[in-house]
C-alpha cells in the first residue's frame, strides 16, 4: 500500500472511531444510589442509550456535594444526591436542573453517638462535637434535629468531615455524634458499637433527587428520558430481589451484603417521579433554614431549577 493510501486508511479510521460515540453521558454516584449502582451492574442504561450513539461513563464519590461539584465544572452531566447539596450548589451558582425524584425515606438517616456515651436526648447534643459532610442531606438532619431540641447551630461544633473520616473520627473519640445516611449508618450499626440517638423520622423526608447538567438536560431531552424510564421501571426489582441485588451491589461497591439488605428494607420504593409542588416546598424549607443560618450565600427558588420535557 502507498504511503498516500495509508494516510488516508489512518484518517478513514480515526474518523469512524471519534464518530462511534456521538455523546458521552458521564454519571456520578455514591454508595447510597442503589438504583443507579443497580443499572450500571447490569449495563442497563449501556444497551439502551447505544442505539443514541451515547457512551455511559461512571464515576464514584463518597458523598452528594462533590459530584454536584463535579456537574458544575462540565465533568459529570448527571448525578443522585440527597435534599441539601443541590440548595448549596444553587445558592453558588450552579446550572443544575432536578430531573426526579424517589419517594422520602426519613428512617435512612441517622445520628449515632458511641453506645456508650452520655448523650440521650437531642438537647444533650448541645456543647458537643458532631461530624457531617458539609453541604450534606446529614447537614440538615442535624439543623432540624437541633431546632426541634431548641438548640441553635452556634450551640454545637460542627466538624465536617467525609463519611470515611467522620466514623473513624467516632470510633476514636474525636467527635461525640455522627450524622450519615445508609449505606454507611447500616454499616456502622451492623459494625456495632453506636447507638441510635435519633433517625431523620419527624426531622426530614430525607429526599433524593436525580440532577443534571442544565445546558445537558436541554441539549439531550432523549438521554433524560431513558435514564429516567430506567431508574422507574427498576424499582420493581429492587423491591422483588432484595438478596439478590444486595449481593450484587456488594460485589460492586464492596460493602457486606447484609449492609445493603438493611438499606433496601429501610427505603422500600425507588420509583422515580418528577417534583411535585409538596416536594418543592420541602427543599424551598430547607434552602430558607440554610440562608436564615448564613450558611449559603444567597437566598434562592428552587423552583427555578425544576425540570420537566420540554421546559
Amino acid at each position: 500500500m502507498k504511503p498516500v493510501f495509508r494516510l488516508a486508511s489512518a484518517l478513514l479510521l480515526a474518523a469512524s472511531l471519534s464518530s462511534a460515540w456521538a455523546l458521552e453521558l458521564n454519571i456520578g454516584y455514591q454508595k447510597s444510589a442503589i438504583n443507579l449502582a443497580s443499572l450500571k451492574a447490569q449495563g442497563v442504561l449501556e444497551q439502551r442509550l447505544k442505539p443514541l450513539g451515547v457512551e455511559v461513563k461512571w464515576f464514584e464519590f463518597q458523598a452528594g456535594p462533590p459530584i454536584l461539584e463535579a456537574m458544575n465544572a462540565g465533568s459529570v452531566s448527571l448525578g443522585m444526591t440527597g435534599d441539601s447539596p443541590p440548595i448549596f450548589a444553587q445558592s453558588a451558582g450552579a446550572e443544575i436542573v432536578y430531573i426526579g425524584q424517589e419517594p422520602a425515606k426519613p428512617e435512612s438517616s441517622a445520628i449515632l453517638v458511641p453506645a456508650g456515651s452520655s448523650i440521650r436526648t437531642l438537647a444533650d447534643l448541645k456543647g458537643k462535637k458532631i461530624a457531617f459532610t458539609k453541604g450534606s442531606s446529614a447537614h440538615y438532619l442535624t439543623v432540624s434535629a437541633l431546632q426541634k431540641a431548641g438548640l441553635s447551630y452556634t450551640d454545637i461544633q460542627p466538624v465536617y468531615l467525609s463519611p470515611s473520616e467522620a466514623r473513624a473520627a467516632l470510633e476514636r473519640g474525636s467527635v461525640d455524634a455522627w450524622t450519615i445516611w445508609d449505606p454507611y449508618y447500616a454499616a456502622a450499626q451492623r459494625a456495632g458499637g453506636v447507638r441510635v440517638l435519633a433517625t431523620g423520622q419527624g426531622l426530614t423526608s430525607n429526599n433524593t433527587f436525580y440532577l443534571a447538567a442544565r445546558k445537558f438536560a436541554r441539549a439531550n431531552p432523549k438521554v433524560i428520558d431513558v435514564v429516567f424510564k430506567a431508574l422507574t421501571e427498576n424499582d420493581r426489582q429492587l423491591a422483588g430481589e432484595v438478596k439478590k441485588v444486595a449481593a450484587t451491589l456488594s460485589g460492586y461497591t464492596g460493602l457486606d451484603a447484609g449492609v445493603y439488605e438493611t438499606m433496601l428494607e429501610r427505603h422500600p420504593s425507588y420509583r422515580v417521579d418528577y417534583l411535585t409542588p409538596a416536594v418543592l416546598r420541602e427543599q424551598q424549607k430547607i434552602a430558607d433554614t440554610f440562608h436564615g443560618l448564613g450558611l449559603i450565600p444567597r437566598p434562592i427558588q428552587v423552583h427555578e431549577a425544576a425540570w420537566r420535557p420540554g421546559r
